[in-house]
């Protein structure tokens, strides 16, 4: 299981993705395939930490056959 981290949390963890940018790649999850990284409990939403980076590389693949 991967670890699950709040918006705050990870941004905290990870100063290379802001609270801001985070949120904004969450309220487009749909469009960017983000929410397959994303679990929602209640209003909280959690970051599959594992998965958000499998999700980085993967735009880094679609980026390198474009």
């Amino acid at each position: 299981m991967s670890n699950l981290l709040t918006v705050k949390q990870f941004a905290r963890k990870h100063s290379a993705f802001s609270e801001a940018s985070l949120r904004y790649h969450i309220f487009h999850e749909e469009m960017n395939g983000l929410s397959s990284a994303l679990v929602r409990v209640g209003r909280k939403i959690l970051i599959k930490e594992d998965a958000f980076f499998d999700w980085i590389e993967s735009l880094q693949k679609q980026s390198s056959r474009s």
